[in-house]
């Protein structure tokens, strides 16, 4: 591994220390064994570093919960079952990733104290859309269509962060995936007029 690698290495194991608020260049560099000068040769800040390496932390988490789906038997384009098994799947993953999704919650209580990050985080998020809509919607990313990113994608993106507060905060009174997709189907049935 080259000096910018260690850096990206180093740098995921100070978030999930430390957090983004608490890392400091001197840690990156101290954790992954190089010099303070590779930060900025690499990356230009220490800022674009940690928003680089918590979006290195948090993609794979995404291919976890579409396989799963796919592997259950999922119907291939959207319906209430891929929406039950995909947020059982996404909350499965919140105790064993715990420190990944307070990194996000960090970001988001943190956001006047981390500017840099924030803004490099922004950009990320509509990438982060298209991943939701295709999980929620069997569709390839490369084969969304824009309005649905926009429209699904920030759906599916309120809901996620609205189920991280939940579980983070108190796991015995979180939504569960049942509840959540019992919710859905009401609110459909309502606004459609069928209840």
């Amino acid at each position: 591994m080259g000096h910018r690698e260690d850096l990206l290495e180093g740098a995921k194991r100070c978030l999930l220390e430390k957090g983004f608020v608490r890392t400091t260049a001197r840690d990156i560099v101290k954790e992954s064994g190089t010099n303070l000068a590779s930060i900025g040769y690499h990356y230009g800040s220490k800022d674009a570093l940690l928003a680089e390496a918590y979006v290195a932390l948090i993609e794979p988490m995404g291919d976890g919960f579409e396989g799963a789906v796919d592997a259950a038997g999922a119907p291939e384009s959207g319906g209430l079952e891929r929406f039950r098994e995909t947020w059982a799947n996404v909350i499965r993953s919140i105790p064993e990733s715990r420190a990944i999704w307070m990194l996000s919650l960090e970001v988001v209580t943190q956001q006047e104290r981390l500017a840099g990050v924030r803004e490099l985080l922004a950009k990320a998020q509509v990438e982060g859309r298209r991943g939701l809509a295709a999980m929620f919607t069997g569709i390839a990313e490369s084969d969304l269509p824009e309005d649905v990113v926009e429209t699904e994608g920030r759906f599916y993106t309120t809901l996620l962060n609205g189920l991280m507060v939940q579980w983070l905060f108190d796991e015995a009174s979180a939504t569960d995936a049942e509840q959540l997709t019992e919710g859905l189907r009401r609110v459909m049935g309502r606004v459609s007029g069928e209840s």
